[in-house]
């Protein structure tokens, strides 16, 4: 070694330094090893085999899962209408405008969006009436 080296505050000895090819960190996160995202994205991208009629298709769950909640919410199921325009609402921005990278709605998708969301308001303000309506069935004794 050479008398020029000095040893301190980020210098530390030769002889405690890493050595090239080994990590610091042997028990740390494996080369490869993918996050929750990554996982959740690559399962949604996953294709699966859906009946429409007569005919099937292979289509990815994530728009498996987007048929199936909003033919749930044409049905008239509340949960299913309240997770669909919750998110509705985080991918539209306040003024309206689609956020999503991509095509711009047109006015098709936009008359049916509006019919969908003038649907979803009367159901829920008709669940509301039903809820304040005072019940009838109570014993008056």
């Amino acid at each position: 070694m050479s008398d020029d080296y000095q040893i301190g505050f980020g210098n530390p000895p030769k002889g405690s330094q890493f050595q090239k090819g080994k990590s610091g960190n042997p028990k740390g996160r494996p080369k490869g090893a993918k996050n929750l995202k990554t996982d959740l994205m690559e399962e949604m991208r996953e294709k699966v085999v859906i009946r429409e009629g007569e005919r099937s298709r292979k289509i990815p769950k994530q728009r498996a899962v987007v048929k199936t909640l909003v033919a749930r919410t044409l049905k008239g199921d509340a949960r299913a209408a309240h997770t669909l325009m919750n998110l509705l609402f985080r991918l539209l921005d306040p003024e309206g405008e689609a956020v999503i990278v991509g095509q711009p709605l047109n006015t098709e998708e936009r008359d049916v969006l509006e019919s969908l969301k003038a649907r979803l308001l009367s159901n829920a303000q008709s669940q509301l009436m039903l809820d304040e309506s005072p019940d009838t069935t109570e014993d008056k004794s």
